[in-house]
């Protein structure tokens, strides 16, 4: 069969026989994938060396290299053959390895220049995930340092070809057109929601019926996960036409069910595919004729706050939408229905995963590679510096990394085994402790979904007894069962090997400078082999040691219950974390926290180990910290001196500490004052007026007085109160704070002196009365007194040598304001006269005046005669 990539298949030899750098792109369906491996293997420049294609799934790199060996009519594992974690299939005579995720770098660790590779592709590296983009930037180095001659291939349907293009040094770009037939495109939003919820999983099986009966051919749909699948397996029922053959696909299927969704469909029967991303690209399901997209992605999004990766639904973008789309094209015009409105915008792109993934594995890789900064390297995008460090932290806390971030021996014996940092640091340290076993059947277990349907509880000891094969429960998923126990049986083989990291390897130099890179064709060797690799007795497993080797693995979730009667625990990390009631570990003082839903406020845990105190500080002895903590307890209200051993946010022994340095109390008791207000403070009204005229005299001269608001003093205060504190240590103990001392101890004896000049505390009127000032005032200072003491006045006094205008509150006989002003002689020609028409009557023994300017100022009533 001919396919649109043949024509360009011999443009494709020629420009890498000129140039060791190619983008192709290729929409599906063009023949790419099987095509162009099998084009190459004659080409001069190979030299009889093999090829290694790189493709993102595991059901993709099976299916790819299965149906090349059918073109050449051989078996696959003899010229084609391919590599997965768990499945091998490669013989001496192959020359072209499709591999996985993963074992890409392992080859690139274990021979850095790839010396029995001739070319290596990136397959649909549109799809931008953390490994495709490690793996890219480790062989360009490779191609740059070691080996010119390697040819790299980077293929795809949608990507940005120029920039990758100089990601390659300016590489070529060579384009295919498609054949794809034309697909109608047509829109089914589901309905609102009903109750808070919206069954779209309803919508769906009622769309797909629909399809069932109207369009012909197979059908494909796609959703989000595993889950979703099952459910709607469960709502479409036994009511399918008895010519249409279910057939989940997802990365946890058998491999022999994966098989049967994309293999042609039995002699006059249709399939309905119901698959995860995993059929967007690579795979051709025979005979689909129909698309039906939920339009969601489920993917796994790392929260660098809590360090725990969840998997996170969300809308698929548009390109993740037009490959969904060609599916239905394939074999003869099609449909593809979406199940969204036509009018909703879609991102273009997905983010890349190195935006949003644990960067823990990619800086081990690194570092064993010899490169400590990643602007090194070529990156379409580069690493986020925070999540760079963060991984970068940890690995040095997993002994992976020494101070300066060059890798361990520990380090290269981790990354040997193939599994995450955490775990191969957990599994190596397991062995050491005589707990292989169990160590290998932790990481087994975590490096895949949970064996145990949702609501059978989180105690890992219960996954345990399943897979030894103790114990069973309803709804067991039979084939990760399957994965998890060949997961475990390699680890604790590869413990019997010595896999600790000791052989010899080659490195590429680097010339900036990065720690522990080797010069090209350098040999380093790491150091002798650990005492896990030279071999541990196994010893009797106790309750607290999956929990100890949990602990290995995650000390930051490390969890120790709260007080009261809710399971909710407070992990190392200071997040909080919660269980059902009704869970069998929801009494336990102290969990280790192996997954959660990583929710930022309080994560559920979804699985946990408990473990003992004994068993942390025997576990964990180097992080924990002796630490004396002197702090303000807002409850007690005073000063707590403890002396505690902590690990991280958690107090594993507490007591008070007899005798605590005086200037940590200090800076407690003021810490205290702080969050409780100044307003503690022993203020008379003398000192809040003190307070005011300084501070006025800071806003007319800032340079020459002191800030001494509230908040300035607040900030300030261990400096101006603290040597009037000493013996403080609770409000109560106020009562003796000398206040007035500390205050003017802000103040020279000349600024006060001047102070009392500027801003006088009271102020003489004519009738010789000397009146108080307030300068507690939200504004000017302000002189109340009686308005008959005023009289004959009629200028207003001003303070601070005439910058600060007083504000004078005229008073009746009765002591209320009659008037407010700033300008007397103002009051006396307008204001006045109605003044003293509505109060002469309601006071004839006091004075009023018609000429206020020519009276003489009293302090009482009239005399008599008047």
């Amino acid at each position: 069969m001919t396919l649109p990539i043949d024509a360009l298949l011999p443009e494709i030899v020629a420009s890498l026989a000129a140039t060791p750098s190619l983008v192709l792109q290729a929409p599906p369906g063009t023949g790419k994938t099987t095509r162009v491996p099998l084009a190459l293997l004659d080409a001069p420049w190979l030299a009889g060396k093999r090829i290694v294609m790189l493709e993102p799934r595991r059901l993709a790199a099976r299916s790819a290299a299965r149906y090349m060996a059918t073109l050449i009519g051989e078996p696959v594992g003899q010229t084609v053959g391919y590599r997965t974690r768990l499945d091998t299939k490669v013989g001496a005579a192959t020359r072209i390895e499709v591999v996985t995720e993963g074992i890409l770098s392992r080859l690139l660790q274990d021979d850095a220049a790839l010396e029995a590779y001739g070319a290596v592709i990136f397959d649909e590296f549109h799809e931008r995930s953390l490994q495709g983009d490690l793996g890219l930037a480790l062989v360009r180095e490779c191609q740059q340092v070691l080996r010119e001659d390697l040819r790299l291939v980077v293929m795809s349907a949608t990507l940005d070809a120029a920039g990758m293009a100089r990601v390659l040094g300016e590489a070529p770009v060579l384009s295919c057109a498609g054949q794809n037939f034309p697909v109608q495109i047509r829109y089914a939003p589901a309905p609102p929601a009903h109750g808070g919820r919206p069954q779209w999983l309803e919508h769906l099986a009622g769309v797909i019926r629909e399809a069932l009966r109207s369009e012909a051919g197979s059908l494909l749909v796609f959703l989000p996960g595993e889950g979703e699948i099952r459910r709607l397996v469960e709502i479409l029922g036994a009511a399918l036409p008895g010519d249409v053959l279910l057939a989940p696909l997802y990365g946890q299927l058998a491999a022999e069910a994966q098989d049967l969704a994309i293999s042609p469909a039995p002699q006059g029967q249709r399939k309905l595919v119901l698959a995860t991303a995993i059929a967007e690209t690579s795979l051709t399901i025979e005979g689909v004729r129909v698309v039906i997209d939920a339009g969601l992605l489920r993917q796994p999004h790392f929260d660098p706050n809590s360090a725990m990766t969840r998997l996170v639904t969300t809308r698929l973008s548009a390109a993740n939408a037009e490959q969904r789309r060609g599916r239905a094209g394939r074999v003869a015009p099609g449909v593809c229905i979406r199940l969204w409105s036509e009018d909703e915008r879609l991102q273009p792109f997905a983010p890349p995963e190195i935006l949003q993934a644990d960067l823990t594995g990619t800086v081990l890789e690194l570092a064993a590679w010899g490169v400590s900064d990643p602007a090194a390297l070529a990156w379409l995008d580069l690493p986020p510096a925070a999540a760079w460090a963060q991984s970068r932290e940890l690995l040095q806390q997993l002994e992976a990394l020494d101070a300066k971030g060059a890798v361990t021996a520990h380090g290269r014996a981790m990354l040997g085994l193939g599994i995450a940092p955490r775990l191969a640091h957990m599994v190596l340290r397991g062995r050491e402790l005589g707990l292989a076993r169990l160590a290998a059947e932790l990481a087994a277990l975590l490096s895949e979904r949970d064996l145990l349907a949702p609501g059978q509880g989180s105690d890992i000891h219960d996954r345990i007894a399943v897979l030894r094969g103790e114990q069973s429960f309803p709804g067991l998923h039979r084939e990760r069962l399957r994965l998890v126990r060949e997961a475990a049986k390699r680890l604790q083989e590869s413990g019997t090997r010595g896999a600790d990291g000791s052989e010899a390897r080659t490195r590429p130099g680097r010339s900036d400078g990065g720690s522990g890179g080797a010069r090209p064709g350098r040999m380093e060797t790491n150091g002798g082999a650990s005492a896990a690799a030279r071999g541990t007795v196994a010893r009797a497993e106790g309750h607290d040691d999956a929990g100890r080797l949990l602990a290995l693995a995650y000390p930051d979730r490390v969890g120790q219950r709260r007080p009261g009667g809710e399971p909710r625990y407070v992990l190392a990390n200071g997040r909080g974390a919660l269980l059902p009631p009704e869970d069998r570990l929801a009494r336990e003082p102290w969990l280790v926290v192996a997954e959660s839903d990583g929710k930022a406020r309080e994560a559920r845990i979804f699985l946990a180990a408990p473990v003992s105190a004994a068993a942390l500080e025997e576990t964990l002895g180097a992080a924990i910290r002796d630490e004396e903590f002197v702090e303000w307890d807002a409850q007690a209200q005073c000063v707590l001196a403890r002396r505690q051993r902590r690990l991280g946010a958690l107090v594993l022994e507490d007591r008070a500490l007899a005798k605590a340095e005086p200037e940590k109390v200090k800076a407690a008791f003021c810490a205290g004052l702080r969050q409780a207000g100044l307003e503690k403070l022993p203020w008379t009204p003398e000192l809040r007026q003190w307070q005011a005229r300084v501070q006025l005299m800071h806003g007319l001269e800032p340079a020459q007085w002191p800030d001494v608001s509230d908040a300035a003093l607040a900030e300030s205060l261990l400096v101006w109160a603290g040597p009037y504190l000493d013996g403080l240590t609770r409000f109560s103990h106020l009562e003796k704070f000398a206040l007035r001392d500390a205050l003017q101890g802000l103040l020279e004896w000349a600024q006060q002196q001047r102070l009392d000049q500027e801003l006088p505390l009271r102020l003489s009127v004519p009738t010789g009365s000397s009146v108080s000032i307030d300068y507690t005032t939200d504004h000017d200072p302000v002189l109340s007194v009686k308005l008959q003491e005023m009289f004959g006045l009629t200028q207003t006094p001003r303070l601070a040598g005439g910058r600060v205008p007083l504000t004078i509150h005229l008073l009746s006989p009765a002591q209320r304001p009659v008037a407010v002003t700033q300008d007397l002689a103002s009051f006396w020609a307008n204001a006045y006269v109605e003044v003293r028409k509505d109060l002469r009557g309601r006071y004839p023994r006091h004075p009023w005046p018609e000429d206020p300017l020519t009276a003489v100022a009293q302090r009482g009533v009239k005399k008599r005669g008047e």
